[in-house]
């Protein structure tokens, strides 16, 4: 019997069957290597790591005459800059939306471009940036700290960045995320003797660890002048997408380490997205809409006494990403009071303040403080 007879004896529905089986089993061959293959190149950081300080050669120079004292005043600003994609035109899957990547390069560029005149124009001595891309499929590939970096150059700064992000491929919604290398970006116009990864606790579970954020502390150190404490400060992105244990279990360690800083009788400032609002801020302002993503609640009263909350409720500092904001009905949006500082008891708060910059570069704004050290 011929192989076309031996076919043509084979029922028309078995053979459709095979098929289905073949590209079945092909299917769950490849989810099984892809799922190995990020098993293999997870980024698993140390508990803490040296970050690398780059110097301009201006400070390098006379890295002495900028270091701070007692007495002196500093602005410290902090800014969640959505990784250059998150302008007024975006919206994000995760939010309720649909979108995992800027509309264009183009427009990452011209958000990159305005958020770096924000950064001048602000002129603050030390800034704490999340969400910054060195190497990404969202934005592009474009190399954001290079970008933002700069802005501030040539002149007298030193840079840190730490990562918390980063995976060769997000195979999630359709089109996929892609390849993700980012982080937090610290820039300071005063000197950092050293700085230091401290790896927070990670919620996910294998496999979805795999693709997931690493969160961390970005903490810098700067001497003080005529003594031998330090100015700490720690750049900091919490948990967003939990179930709530995820970032109660990272504020713990937050606190933690704070206080053992300030028990050094060191000055200390931790400032970035928090995904929380401090309980000691009114948000009634800004009413919860059902459906949305919701944020965390900071309870200040489980840190010791002394620590300062640092949220302004008088602009709202994050927009939801359910949907685009340009062109939406700016009075019923959902809004967040997510970004702030916590600071030690030997710095004086003398003023702070959200910048309104009407979500068009990002889809947090800007938070400015003004600060001496006691």
């Amino acid at each position: 019997m011929s192989r076309v007879e031996r076919r043509k004896r084979v029922p028309l529905w078995k053979r459709i069957l095979i098929v289905l089986m073949i590209l079945v089993l092909i299917l769950v061959a490849a989810g099984a290597g892809l799922v190995l293959w990020l098993s293999v190149t997870e980024y698993k950081p140390d508990a803490e790591e040296v970050l690398a300080v780059a110097t301009t050669q201006e400070l390098a120079e006379n890295g002495k005459a900028y270091l701070p004292k007692a007495g002196q005043t500093l602005t410290v600003m902090t800014w969640n800059v959505g990784y250059g994609a998150l302008g007024d035109d975006a919206d994000f899957f995760m939010d309720g939306g649909t979108s995992v990547r800027a509309e264009t390069e183009e427009r990452v560029g011209e958000n990159l471009t305005g958020i770096t005149s924000a950064l001048k124009g602000a002129n603050a001595d030390i800034v704490l940036l999340q969400e910054v891309d060195r190497d990404a499929s969202r934005s592009y590939h474009i190399d954001e700290e290079a970008w933002i970096r700069a802005g501030f150059e040539p002149g007298a700064t030193c840079a840190t960045f730490a990562y918390n992000y980063k995976t060769p491929f997000v195979p999630y919604p359709m089109p996929p995320l892609g390849k993700i290398e980012a982080g937090l970006l610290t820039i300071s116009k005063l000197p950092m003797e050293s700085a230091t990864r401290v790896q927070l606790p990670v919620p996910f579970s294998w496999p979805v660890r795999t693709v997931n954020l690493k969160r961390c502390l970005a903490v810098n150190r700067i001497p003080v002048t005529g003594s031998k404490k330090e100015l700490v400060i720690v750049n900091l992105h919490l948990e967003a997408y939990d179930d709530g244990e995820g970032k109660a279990a990272q504020t713990a360690m937050l606190n933690d380490f704070l206080q053992a800083e300030a028990e050094k009788g060191n000055y200390v400032i931790a400032g970035g997205d928090f995904n929380q609002k401090f309980s000691g801020t009114d948000s009634s302002a800004y009413p919860y809409q059902e459906g949305l993503w919701e944020c965390g609640l900071l309870e200040e009263e489980d840190f010791a006494d002394g620590w300062q909350f640092i949220m302004d409720n008088k602009v709202p500092s994050c927009r939801s990403l359910d949907r685009a904001y340009a062109g939406a009905d700016k009075e019923n949006f959902q809004y967040y009071l997510i970004d702030g500082f916590i600071v030690s008891k030997n710095v004086e708060v003398l003023d702070y303040a959200t910048q309104n910059l009407g979500f068009v570069v990002s889809d947090h704004n800007p938070v400015l403080m003004r600060v001496k050290l006691k």
